[in-house]
């Protein structure tokens, strides 16, 4: 059975990688359904992750929980703020390559 989903993405996002490549920030396995780091900070676990964060300058996606843990979490941006954003890179795979194997339809 085919699942299919409508995911909304920013239209300069980079085209989604193939699976097992670099990641480079398209957005599409976070606004498909947020990793276990994103449930435990929106409380849900289908639909787009909360801390998945669009930024202008890159021209491309970045969890929030990593760049910004003080907006998530609740911290400062002290080295408690450092050390979460560190094991959140963890638990996420950041820069281990691209786990996302949906297919885009266009």
């Amino acid at each position: 059975m085919t699942r299919h989903q409508t995911i909304r993405i920013h239209p300069e996002a980079p085209a989604k990688p193939t699976w097992g490549d670099a990641c480079n920030g398209c957005g599409v396995c976070c606004a498909a359904e947020p990793c276990p780091v994103g449930v435990l900070v929106s409380g849900r676990r289908k639909g787009s992750c909360a801390a998945l964060e669009w930024q202008d300058a890159e021209r491309r996606y970045v969890c929030g929980v990593v760049t910004s843990p003080a907006r998530y979490l609740g911290v400062g941006s002290g080295r408690l703020g450092q050390v979460l954003s560190a094991i959140a890179r963890r638990m996420i795979c950041a820069g281990k390559g691209c786990d996302s194997d949906a297919q885009l339809i266009d």
